[in-house]
Formats: structure tokens, sequence, C-alpha cells
């Protein structure tokens, strides 16, 4: 029998209730679900496409798949992409988990991952019986470990970090990738939401500045969830890798792993609609101006956190100490300790709570800060 972890949200549950008790109620910051509505426009498509009799393709519809490649083009900056080297996907859960067994990765195989992390890389690993190894610097693992490496994920921007790798990170570890015969799967789902240097700057591993043209082995991984709130409709998908495509696409379809025809027909129109995606980052903006100057007067520091929809906190203590402060004001973080032993010490603050919920935070953060 398969036997997992248990999912280690179920940790909080404590902290949420002592939350909970708050006179004004809960804020939940912990996970980053989106709370807003999903656009009017592309509810609007999904409807237009509900008569869906017929079995939808697992490589999905031209016109989904073009709209992919017209987006990678226009806003990461990708040349090159076919529409054979796209699909769509089932949220991008779904590719994190089960890239290594379609791949066709086993025991005596090494998965490397960020060294801080989305706990999902290690259940890839876990599910073929690999080994994962935590590092973001493939020099320091042994020859021996370098033999066996056959899988490199990346996530630029990072989660729970906020972390941006710049085209010259990403060229070297593509480099380096190339070298030991590994694909480099990069999960850049918060792409659209960089802030300072990085806003509509973070590169794509399909960037011909990183790979020089050569998207053999190379996967981008890519959500609509965040920039579009369509976390409910699990629209996401994997590019790249033209060498690999084919095959993915080949064990999905045997595995029945499809997303469902209105929601690629629902892709399409929020791929080609670029304005509702930059109103939901002003959203998102907003409450981080607010957010962020109200934790560091909680005593928090913040650390990286140039993209994406966290705010990656620390103050120098255990990540269940910090959130334990936090719940007595009736605030829910995530704790550091989920993503690696090397974020024992912080906690992770979403953006994701609704503008009323996020001002009820600054002003509880606020007012301890001044007492």
């Amino acid at each position: 029998m398969l036997e997992l972890p248990d999912y280690p949200w179920n940790q909080l549950a404590p902290y949420r209730e002592l939350a909970a008790k708050h006179h004004d109620g809960v804020v939940d910051l912990s996970i980053g679900t989106p709370v807003d509505d999903t656009p009017q426009v592309i509810q609007e498509a999904l409807a237009q496409a509900a008569n869906s009799h017929g079995y939808p393709t697992t490589h999905g519809t031209p016109e989904v798949r073009q709209a992919i490649v017209d987006w990678y083009a226009r806003l990461r900056q990708v040349t090159g992409l076919s529409i054979d080297d796209v699909m769509p996907t089932v949220g991008s859960k779904e590719m994190v988990a089960w890239l290594p067994l379609l791949l066709g990765m086993g025991p005596q195989d090494i998965l490397v991952r960020p060294s801080i992390a989305y706990p999902t890389y290690d259940i890839g690993a876990k599910l073929v019986g690999a080994t994962a190894i935590a590092t973001d610097d493939l020099n320091e693992l042994s020859d021996e470990q370098r033999a066996r490496v056959k899988l490199v994920w990346v996530n630029s921007p990072g989660n729970p970090t906020g972390k941006v790798r710049d085209l010259e990170s990403l060229r070297q570890l593509v480099h380096q990738a190339r070298e030991l015969g590994a694909v480099v799967a990069s999960d850049e789902c918060y792409a659209e939401l960089g802030w300072d240097e990085f806003e509509g700057a973070v590169p794509s591993v399909l960037d011909p500045r990183v790979n020089d043209g050569n998207l053999d082995n190379l996967l981008s991984l890519y959500s609509l969830s965040k920039q579009s709130n369509l976390a409910g409709y699990r629209a996401a998908f994997v590019a790249g890798a033209p060498n690999l495509m084919p095959t993915l696409v080949n064990s999905r379809k045997h595995a029945g792993m499809i997303v469902p025809g209105p929601i690629q027909h629902a892709m399409v129109v929020a791929l080609g609609d670029d304005e509702h995606v930059v109103a939901q980052r002003e959203i998102y903006r907003a409450r981080r101006e607010m957010l962020r100057p109200a934790l560091e007067n909680f005593g928090l520091t913040i650390e990286d956190s140039v993209a994406g929809l966290y705010l990656w906190c620390t103050e120098g203590q255990s990540s269940w100490q910090t959130l334990q402060r936090l719940a007595e004001l009736g605030i829910v973080a995530g704790p550091g300790a989920f993503y690696g032993t090397a974020g024992d010490l912080h906690v992770r603050v979403a953006l994701t709570g609704s503008d009323e919920r996020i001002a009820a935070a600054v002003e509880r953060l606020n007012s301890s800060a001044n007492r």
C-alpha cells in the first residue's frame, strides 16, 4: 500500500482554533487560494462552452494550444514554441506530482528540488521511489549523486520565498543540468506577479537567452489560478521539451488526465485578455503595500518576496513560535517548516485575504506593535 506523509496543513488546526477566538474573527493568510471573483469575461466563456457533449482531447484543442504559444511569446519573451510543444494540465500541481512517473523515474534516480520548496516536489519523488535532494546549487552534489540526477526542479518565483532566479542564474542551471543529461522543470506559476525590478521581467526557462534556442529537456509549468483567479477551474499548462512532449501527451492519454472542454475554452479567453491580469495585480500590490510595513512593525523581517503572493517573514525564532504570536491576534499564517528545514525560522503570509480582512490584519499588527 502506498504510504505518504500526513497532509501538512492539518498541523495548523490548533492555531486556527486560537485565531478563531478573536472578537473580530479570523484573518486566514495561510493558504494562497484566491478570494477575488473570477473575471466576468472568463465566466462568460465557460458558460458559452457548457454544451460539451464529446470527450475533450488530452493534448488540448488547437485554439488553447495556440493561445498558450501566443501568451509565452507576448509576455514571457519565449520564441520557437510550436503548438505541438504545449499541453493543458489539471492544475500545475498535477504535473508537479506526476512528472517523475511520466518521465519513467525509479528508485535508482535522483530528483533535485529547491532547498526551500513546495512539499509536492518531494511527493513526486516518493510516488516513484526516487530520492529527492534539496539544494539550489548542483555543484553541491557528489559525483555519485550527479550521475543519478534525472530531474531538476526550478521554482521561480519561489513558493514560499518569492525569490526570483535571474537570466544568468537560470542559464547556468540549464547548462549544468544538460551536462548531467537531466530534465529541467521550471514551476513558474507566479511569473505575472513580479514586484519592483521584476515586474514584467521574471524570466522563463524557455527564454532563448537562457537556453540558446534549444528547448529539449526543458519544461515550463504555469497556472492561471493566481493571475486569473481560476483555482477552481484547475486551469494550467506545461510547455517546452519537444523531445519529451509526445510521450507526456501519450502517457496522460492512457491515464485519462484531461482538462474538461469548457475549461479549455475558458483558458483561451483568459490567456488572450491581459487587462484582468493587470487589474488583479494592482489589487495584490495594494494589499502587499499595506501588509509589509505592518508585519515589520510587528517585529518581522521580510526576506526575498520580490514576486508572488506571499511575504516571507522571520523574527529569528521557530516558525511555530511566530505562528503562535500571530494566532493570538487572530491571524493565521503558514509555517516555513512545511517547506523544508531551511524554512524553520520563517512564516509565509499570503496576500490572499479580502481587502477588509487585510485591513483588519494591518490594524491588529500595528496595534500590537504600539502597546
